[in-house]
């Protein structure tokens, strides 16, 4: 066979050289002309293919289910059931490798995750890919620059100042090392004092007082770049047996690197912004810590940490900016006095990088703001704009007077959405129920939510018009079976959220509504849903992972866009993704689809 067998596509990237010797004996080529049944219903198959050049569409009966495209393989699951269940026919002229049954089973044997990633399930496809991902969690976190750890700011005292002065410096600005200065001995000379130097201050004897800190500073700084890499920085601190290194790029100083800190960056870097968050005293400073938001994501994104936890450590972050951006703008009659919440994928806690503000304000009834409470809410607004969150196309933000109301004013509103029914209202009722609250009297919150179920629960008209949504995109003729077409043109965008997380988040919200379920999160929902038997238990454990593979795959996306110098579109370029992620789009897309044929069953959505 030719040497050109691409061993880094999916699942074939898994393979030992060994495995990959064994592969390169076993294979030959097959050519099919367009329109030739390469796989019939029923056939025992007899080797797997890996397609080369060409296309090759997957049907049942007369129904396209999907398309392979160059680096796919099919169909694995028919090598291990010992017959064929789909057909599959050349779309135009296709030239694939086809390897050998006995050779497929050996991998099977020998590789575990070559087994897993070819013809298990979505759920097994997705542990062991998972499993792959985290053996190489630490050497990614360890790849990590210096400055994207938290470097405390340098503070400077001079060699002549007391070691009493310095203790005092240590508890006023709550710190543990200085920087020394000695321009008498030599203009450039710098050492450090650190708390642990104390001992040493106390055992010489000399009144604290009296004791200049030239006298027990450190001259011989070890010193690291910003550039570096955390794992090198590690690996000096290790080396010159310190627990602080100095940051440092010729003369310009940054700051100082802890052990501490360091570690703390390698287990859980979250705790820095949000101490950092904490100790903002003005917006701007609020502004620095978002900015490292972005970064954290990436990191943790890059050492493999599921992309579940990431969301919940945003929605986490993300709440404690807003929280501490409101308490800095707004009045404390004005936080006692209502309730800031936060929608859409912000408020189901699916939110990953910065998208559109979607957030509210209910006040208490009856209350009258001591301020301009409309020159409040816009600079929350502009302030949240400021930190990387654009402004809503659609203006739901709490700047909008629609959008903040009394406890009253805002029930009756949401009855009116579920009253009406139009397109728009029924839009804003999606939005609303999945409000989280920020801060502020929560109960307020949940005044006016618990009014969202008094005309909705019962009401089967109303809630086929509300779920049918899920058909505004993604029909037959569209993406599902244009996926990796002839008819896809370079640069052609896949809208995931219209094709996938959209029909999947929406269904699942008009179900949770139904059975008047609290719960605000898609994944909170699933499992209420199959507690209480209204969700088929496999199902609900292919929809959650459906949903973090929609959000891992956007992340991605959109994570590349951003270090090219791009904007995250939200688009998916199909030629640009992986074997392996188009395998799993495939499974989680067929997923969504088998999950829309559920709702419209229940909802009976083909009579409308």
């Amino acid at each position: 066979m030719p040497g050109a067998f691409n061993f880094s596509a999916s699942p074939f990237d898994c393979l030992t050289l060994d495995q990959q010797r064994l592969v390169r004996d076993s294979v030959d080529i097959a050519y099919f002309p367009k329109g030739k049944t390469i796989l019939a219903l029923g056939d025992p198959p007899t080797h797997l293919f890996v397609i080369i050049k060409g296309f090759v569409q997957q049907y049942d009966g007369n129904e396209a289910l999907t398309t392979y495209g160059p680096d796919d393989t099919f169909d694995g699951r028919a090598l291990v059931a010992g017959k064929v269940s789909s057909k599959f026919v050349a779309a135009e002229e296709v030239v694939a490798y086809q390897l050998a049954k006995q050779a497929v089973s050996d991998l099977i044997a020998e590789n575990a995750t070559f087994g897993a990633l070819l013809f298990s399930d979505l759920s097994n496809k997705l542990s062991a890919l998972t499993e792959r991902q985290n053996r190489h969690e630490l050497q990614s976190l360890t790849m990590a620059r210096v400055d994207a750890a938290f470097i405390h700011p340098p503070h400077f005292v001079d060699a002549d100042t007391s070691i009493l002065d310095v203790v005092k410096t240590f508890a006023a600005l709550h710190i543990g090392a200085v920087l020394v200065r000695d321009a008498r001995a030599n203009p450039s000379a710098l050492g450090i004092f650190t708390t642990t130097g104390l001992q040493k201050a106390i055992l010489h004897g000399t009144p604290l007082d009296q004791l200049p800190v030239r006298e027990l500073a450190n001259f011989s700084l070890v010193t690291v770049r910003p550039g570096d890499l955390i794992g090198d920085a590690l690996a000096t601190l290790i080396k010159h047996k310190v627990h602080r290194v100095l940051v440092a790029e010729g003369e310009h100083i940054h700051g100082i690197l802890e052990a501490l800190d360091l570690f703390g960056f390698l287990s859980n870097q979250s705790y820095q912004i949000n101490e950092q968050i904490i100790a903002a005293q003005d917006v701007e400073a609020l502004k620095a810590a978002a900015g490292q938001i972005t970064r954290l994501i990436a990191l943790l994104h890059r050492s493999g940490t599921k992309v579940n936890m990431i969301a919940r450590l945003v929605q986490e972050l993300n709440l404690r900016l807003f929280e501490r951006a409101w308490h800095l703008i707004a009045p404390p009659d004005l936080v006692a006095n209502s309730c800031l919440f936060v929608m859409g994928s912000e408020g189901r806690g699916e939110q990953l990088l910065k998208t559109d503000q979607d957030n509210g304000l209910v006040l208490r009834d009856g209350y009258v703001c001591s301020v301009d409470l409309a020159q409040v809410c816009q600079q929350f607004s502009a302030a949240l704009t400021d930190f990387g969150y654009p402004q809503c196309p659609g203006n739901i933000m709490v700047s909008n007077p629609h959008w903040r109301q009394s406890v009253s004013d805002f029930s009756q509103m949401v009855r009116l959405w579920s009253v009406t029914a139009s397109p728009d209202s029924l839009m804003e009722l999606a939005i609303f129920l999945d409000a989280h609250a920020v801060c502020g009297d929560t109960s307020l919150l949940e005044t006016v939510r618990s009014a969202v179920f008094d005309l909705t629960a019962d009401n089967d008209a109303m809630l086929a018009r509300f779920a049918s949504a899920i058909n505004f995109f993604g029909s037959s003729h569209g993406w599902w079976n244009r996926l990796l077409s002839l008819g896809d043109k370079d640069g052609e965008q896949l809208d995931l959220k219209k094709v996938g997380t959209f029909p999947l988040v929406h269904g699942i919200r008009s179900l949770a509504l139904s059975q008047r379920l609290t719960a605000v999160t898609t994944v909170g929902r699933i499992e209420a849903l199959a507690a209480a038997g209204k969700l088929p238990e496999k199902l609900a454990a292919d929809l959650i992972d459906s949903l973090h593979f929609f959000m891992g795959l956007k992340l991605k996306v959109g994570l590349q866009e951003l270090d090219t110098g791009h904007a995250v579109s939200g688009g998916i370029q199909m030629e640009k993704l992986s074997s392996l992620d188009r395998d799993l789009l495939k499974d989680t897309l067929g997923v969504v689809k088998l999950f829309k044929v559920l709702l419209n069953q229940r909802f009976h959505l083909e009579a409308l």
